[in-house]
């Protein structure tokens, strides 16, 4: 609980803190208080851990802001009148039925969420606010309370917001949740041979080593409790296997021309003003970020076809996303997965080499065939709404890749930060 300054009458209270809930330093369960604060007993300035009941919370007759859970009904009966009460969590279709369902008619509801992880620097990224039942003064109350992130706001519906995050976040995730799966279904760390190394490469493996790190249960909530991401997941899992399909079958035409139709349709055509914009990372920016002892030898990179791309650019294609329209709302790991797909498609002679790959190329086939294993096993996760599925398939990957896991994440951070600071130049 804070009492906002130069507005006594202004509490904050917080609740379902998580690794989010760090960025504030809040603890709503006592139970875990003492660990919490000795955790950040060091931290240089001095930090203060707050700490307050769930219940006592929602008593209180000023904001409460939910942070990444979906409250039970107890909560929320529990909140006095005229509170503003909002969330965090990464899925507001749940969030806001269950704040229509249980609230009072008095309480005002103003939710947000913060579209990056907790361990990234949230100035200058995305932070959604939604004014869903709200007067005028108590949405200003939460936006100048927020401001001390630093965050740029963006405004929207919580049904907007939902389709905006399902277009950045969802494909994406299966994208990587799916190489981690392929990887640990051969057995493989990718950093430690010879066919995974170049920028490209370097991506795909930070990333998915980042998302790996952290807990299941983030993504399964934005891919399973978000109705806007459920046919996304399914078309990214619908064309990685068609795509695998022309590969195995040798359908050199067929495919070609189903990928340039769909380079057209997200890029634009060569020449156009769509096609002529700056592109996302600069040449090399990522070159440096490699877990491969490999790339330290200056090893060249193998031709990969790239199916996990190739599906991602298809997919839009299909469902008609134009994943620039959504730039404001796009995540680190968002625009880095963009950025790297932009350079395949738009680099002269690097996607008809991919193609060329797919075809003649055996090299990267056991891969390719978990990887489209993988996708659809996700997308059956999230078809049927099942969360322990869900956590069981994320779990024991994780547990595979776990030695890594403390490089990786440091990597991946130098990466972003990297082509944060090449977007400011």
């Amino acid at each position: 609980m804070a009492t906002f300054q130069g507005a006594e009458d202004f509490v904050i209270g917080l609740i379902g803190m998580g690794d989010m809930g760090k960025m504030i330093m809040a603890c709503d369960r006592e139970e875990k208080y003492e660990e919490l604060a000795a955790e950040f007993a060091d931290h240089r300035p001095p930090l203060v851990v707050l700490s307050l009941s769930t219940v006592h919370v929602c008593a209180i007759r000023n904001a409460v802001v939910c942070l990444d859970i979906i409250l039970t009904k107890c909560h929320l009966v529990a909140t006095r009148l005229g509170a503003i009460v909002g969330g965090q969590t990464s899925c507001k279709d749940p969030e806001i039925k269950a704040f229509e369902e249980h609230l009072p008619s008095d309480v005002d509801i103003v939710s947000c969420h913060s579209l990056h992880g907790p361990s990234v620097d949230p100035r200058d990224q995305p932070l959604v606010l939604i004014k869903h039942r709200a007067s005028d003064a108590s949405f200003n109350k939460v936006e100048t309370a927020l401001r001390c992130l630093g965050s740029k706001h963006v405004y929207l519906t919580a049904r907007e917001h939902d389709r905006i995050t399902a277009d950045t976040q969802a494909v994406t995730h299966a994208a990587f949740l799916s190489m981690g799966k392929a990887w640990h279904a051969n057995q493989q760390f990718p950093w430690e041979g010879t066919r995974y190394v170049g920028g490209i490469e370097n991506v795909k493996i930070n990333l998915m080593l980042r998302i790996y790190a952290q807990k299941w249960h983030v993504y399964a909530g934005l891919a399973i409790l978000n109705p806007e991401a459920h046919k996304q997941i399914n078309q990214f899992a619908r064309s990685t296997t068609e795509l695998f399909y022309l590969m195995l079958e040798g359908r050199r035409d067929e495919l070609r021309e189903r990928v340039y139709a769909a380079k057209e349709k997200v890029f634009g055509r060569e020449g156009s003003p769509k096609w002529e914009g700056r592109p996302l990372l600069p040449d090399g920016v990522v070159d440096r970020f490699s877990l491969n002892a490999n790339a330290k030898s200056n090893a060249p990179a193998m031709p990969n076809n790239h199916l996990s791309l190739l599906a991602m650019v298809d997919c839009w294609s299909a469902l008609g996303i134009v994943p620039y329209d959504h730039m404001i709302c796009s995540t680190p790991l968002f625009r880095l997965w963009l950025g790297v797909t932009e350079h395949l498609f738009r680099t002269p002679g690097l996607l008809d080499e991919s193609l060329r790959v797919g075809i003649e190329d055996n090299t990267f086939r056991r891969d390719d065939l978990q990887f489209t294993i993988a996708a659809s096993g996700w997308a059956e996760c999230v078809a049927l709404r099942q969360f322990e599925t869900w956590r069981e398939r994320f779990a024991v990957t994780q547990k595979f890749f776990e030695p890594r896991f403390k490089g990786a994440v440091e990597v991946g951070q130098a990466m972003i930060r990297a082509v944060l600071e090449s977007e400011k130049e």
